[in-house]
């Protein structure tokens, strides 16, 4: 809407009517492709900031860019009270046509266990390779040219020594389930990593735990 101002072009409210529900179409289909109002409406959801990494070229089967990706950038939940959301954002990566979650890799301390009780942060950049400020989607016009204000007013956010800006993302303890989980998903591998260690060792059969496309081989 902001673009189309600067424009000087409107759309009539039955054109409105028709993106809404071409978007709401969108969201109702399984395997359809999402825009960035679902991202935004999913940021309103979990009550917490988005950051999404991604393309910003789409391309075509020849690899030739066809058009802006435009998903980059920063969703905030704007339509929530600041008080009522988490300032941690969570991560998302986009690539050709697909999102995928960003986690960071466990910190050295927890893996030890020296600090098993404590919070750990890991910093995610909110500027792009040019040093320049990820957009933020869904401002309004006078918000516009605020937007390292803005970020500051819904996340933790400092600079690095080489000038980086970054928000704070906070690693929570994980939770004893999924801890018990994943320590049976490694126990699994440490029992195939003995049996293949030990001498005149037959070579285990793998199932149930490989990767889709994945084979014994690889």
């Amino acid at each position: 809407m902001i673009q189309a101002s600067l424009l000087h072009f409107t759309l009539a409210e039955a054109q409105w009517e028709e993106d809404w529900n071409t978007l709401l179409s969108l969201a109702s289909q399984p395997g359809s492709s999402l825009e960035q109002l679902h991202i935004f409406a999913l940021a309103h959801i979990l009550r917490r900031p988005i950051i999404v990494y991604g393309v910003k070229y789409v391309k075509s089967f020849r690899g030739e860019d066809i058009g802006y990706a435009r998903f980059e950038g920063l969703y905030l939940p704007f339509l929530w009270e600041q008080s009522f959301c988490i300032r941690s954002p969570i991560s998302l990566g986009y690539t050709r046509g697909h999102f995928s979650a960003l986690v960071p890799t466990e910190p050295y301390s927890r893996i030890d266990g020296a600090r098993d009780d404590a919070e750990d942060v890991t910093f995610l950049p909110l500027m792009d390779c040019e040093m320049k400020l990820l957009p933020i989607h869904f401002l309004t016009e006078s918000e516009m040219g605020r937007e390292e204000a803005i970020m500051r007013q819904w996340l933790d956010v400092c600079i690095t020594e080489g000038g980086l800006m970054v928000a704070q993302q906070r690693l929570h303890k994980r939770p004893l389930l999924v801890a018990q989980m994943l320590e049976e998903w490694l126990n699994h591998y440490r029992r195939i990593a003995q049996v293949i260690s030990a001498p005149f060792a037959r070579r285990p059969q793998l199932t149930g735990y490989l990767s889709d496309g994945d084979t014994d081989e690889e």
